[in-house]
């Protein structure tokens, strides 16, 4: 359980192939349909692999602070509440920008 390691399966595609994943410290892991995104949130070092058109890329966002992370079939969004700051990623057919809104006082969030 501590040793930073999984096992994944199905197509590497969507996400079956995570062997380069270093698992050490992670606090939660999120999936879409088509990616994965594992996290530590006490660092806010985030790590992903699937398709990266479907939330498998996140490399240019910070997720220091993120407090909840939420996903739909092809698109994730990281939630800091203390901030109301959000960030969104995935394909581009779905997600568009959340960058702009604030989501201060927001309590829950569906998807």
């Amino acid at each position: 359980k501590n040793t930073g390691k999984a096992q994944c399966w199905g197509s590497p595609y969507c996400g079956g192939a995570c062997g380069a994943v270093d698992f050490a410290g992670i606090t939660d892991v999120y999936s879409t349909e088509w990616a994965f995104m594992a996290l530590d949130k006490n660092t806010g070092r985030a790590q992903y692999w699937g398709s990266s058109r479907n939330g498998g890329s996140c490399s240019d966002l910070d997720f220091a602070g993120v407090t909840d992370i939420y996903s739909t079939g092809s698109t994730f969004m990281a939630l800091n509440k203390n901030t109301g700051k959000a960030q969104c990623w995935g394909s581009s057919r779905a997600v568009g920008s959340c960058s702009t809104l604030d989501f201060s006082g927001v309590t829950d969030v569906y998807s």
